[in-house]
Parts: structure tokens; C-alpha cells; sequence
């Protein structure tokens, strides 16, 4: 299963890890660097400033919940 880890960088704690979110779509087009923000934004709310979150995109074992690679690119590119 395809899933994004959120992180944000705050100046005193440096680098906090914020959650989860699992990819649910279904046609990879609409899958978008803008739009996982966003929804990471929509569940966030105004508590954490956008300009200072990212996320990597991992894909985790649906049996045992373990990450199974992490997207190191995604980091770069997006």
C-alpha cells in the first residue's frame, strides 16, 4: 500500500514527524505533490505552516504494517 509520511521542520525541535496518510486514490493521475499537501493541510488545520512540511512516500505491507521501501527521491523532487 502506497502512503505518505508527513514531517515539518520547526527552528527550536528541528525536524517532528506528524503522521500517516494512506493513498487511497485509485487513478495515480490525480496523484499530485500539491495534493498531498493539501489533504496533509485539510487534517492539519491551521496548526503547522505549510511551507514547512513535507512528506516521503513509502509503501507499507498491508499484513504486517511494516514500511517496506521509502521513496528517497520523492524528497528531491517534489
Amino acid at each position: 500500500m502506497l502512503a505518505y509520511e508527513l514531517y515539518t521542520f520547526n527552528k527550536k525541535k528541528g525536524y517532528e514527524f506528524i503522521g500517516v496518510l494512506p493513498e487511497r486514490r485509485k487513478t495515480p493521475m490525480r496523484i499530485t505533490r500539491d495534493s498531498v499537501m493539501n489533504w496533509g493541510k485539510s487534517l492539519l488545520g491551521g496548526d503547522v505552516d505549510s511551507r514547512n512540511m513535507f512528506f516521503k512516500r513509502v509503501a507499507i505491507d498491508s499484513l504486517s504494517g511494516r514500511i517496506l521501501w521509502v521513496d528517497l527521491l520523492s524528497l528531491i523532487t517534489e
